[in-house]
């Protein structure tokens, strides 16, 4: 049995549709064939999986018959199943199925209708690719934000037709292949008899026109490769490894189809002197001895510059002051973290004999 639409995205039937939204964005950035160990047939496998279980219909249906219908048979409850589909010619005589042609039917398509309501939802037109690239951002532009201008090569909308794939200016006439019905019928037989499929027309998808001349730009396709520079904005506060994504910025899809999404991955590189646990920015500051004994000030940097940190009458190594509000902002608004600075006392390796003689002093004084 094929493998299950559940397994492949790593969810149970009880998950929730954002649920599986999340883990099927999550998987297909994953397994992405432009990312570098992308996997396509993966990539496929887990988009089929996707289709269906994002669809309520589909997957109700998927939920009953499992995704090879033989976990309860067939059914035509709520006016789905086989209602787009003529049944005839079964026979059980002599010689049994051996008389039906397959021909070159895919059946695949035709089964596919039982998910999708039946008779006049054939092939639709293909929603444009996703894209995704990697941005690199500093420290500091993580703490405040940043802009980027990316430059993608993809698939855009015709600027000649804007997307139908008709010349301008020419005649639109009745499609030849559905004479102007918008579905066109394809009959098979196979040992369960004879099977009528109606279908959108795959020239005119539906629509029961076409131009009688195609476009002279895209040759009737409705899309052309070209570059396209496009400006993001990166929120204050995202974490390294975070996602932005921006809907209809990928590819075009097929003749006004919805055209698919851009997700951008951030990576966020490492300060040499700062570093961050959730809004927090943490930071390690040295001070002398005697100022850990006698306290004092010290000038420290912070994101926002210098700033003078006082430093308390006894301090010990390792301990940590809070400076309030000098973190990194939230990504969704919601205030902002602290600077954490962890204090190291700097003991000195060599001491004069007047040195020495002190610090004995301070000791017998704290006897």
């Amino acid at each position: 049995m094929a493998e299950d639409y559940y397994k492949i995205l790593g969810v149970s039937k009880a998950s929730s549709d954002d649920e599986i939204k999340k883990a099927y964005r999550k998987m297909a950035h994953q397994h992405h064939p432009d990312k570098s160990g992308g996997d396509e047939k993966k990539f496929k496998e887990i988009n089929e999986a996707y289709q269906v279980l994002s669809d309520k219909s589909k997957r109700q249906q998927y939920d009953q018959f499992g995704r090879t219908f033989d976990q309860g048979g067939f059914s035509g409850q709520d006016g789905q199943g086989f209602s787009g589909f003529d049944f005839s010619g079964f026979s059980s005589g002599e010689g049994g199925f051996s008389n039906f042609d397959f021909g070159e039917t895919d059946f695949e398509d035709i089964f596919s209708n039982i998910f999708s309501g039946g008779s006049g939802r054939g092939r639709r037109k293909k929603r444009g690719s996703d894209i995704q690239v990697d941005v690199e951002i500093d420290f500091f532009e993580m703490v405040r934000g940043a802009k980027r201008k990316i430059n993608l090569y993809k698939s855009a909308v015709c600027e000649r037709c804007n997307g139908t794939g008709g010349e301008p200016g020419e005649n639109i006439k009745t499609c030849s292949t559905c004479r102007g019905t918008g579905q066109v019928q394809k009959t098979a037989r196979s040992f369960f008899g004879s099977f009528s499929q109606v279908t959108i027309c795959p020239d005119c998808f539906g629509a029961g026109k076409s131009y009688e001349k195609k476009c002279s730009k895209c040759g009737g396709d409705g899309r052309v490769k070209r570059e396209e520079e496009i400006e993001i904005n990166i929120p204050a506060g995202i974490m390294n490894g975070q996602t932005i994504s921006i809907q209809g910025a990928g590819e075009a899809g097929e003749k006004g189809a919805r055209a698919g999404d851009l997700y951008i991955l951030v990576h966020v590189k490492n300060h040499n002197k700062f570093t961050r646990k959730e809004n927090d920015i943490l930071s390690t500051e040295e001070i002398s001895f005697s100022c850990a004994v006698l306290g004092g000030e010290i000038e420290i940097e912070t994101i926002e510059g210098q700033l003078i940190l006082k430093i308390s009458e006894g301090t010990q190594s390792g301990e940590t002051f809070r400076i309030k509000g000098k973190g990194v902002p939230d990504i969704h608004g919601r205030g902002q973290g602290n600077h954490l600075v962890k204090i190291i006392v700097r003991i000195p390796k060599k001491l004069t004999r007047e040195q020495k003689r002190l610090i004995e002093e301070l000791e017998r004084a704290g006897e």
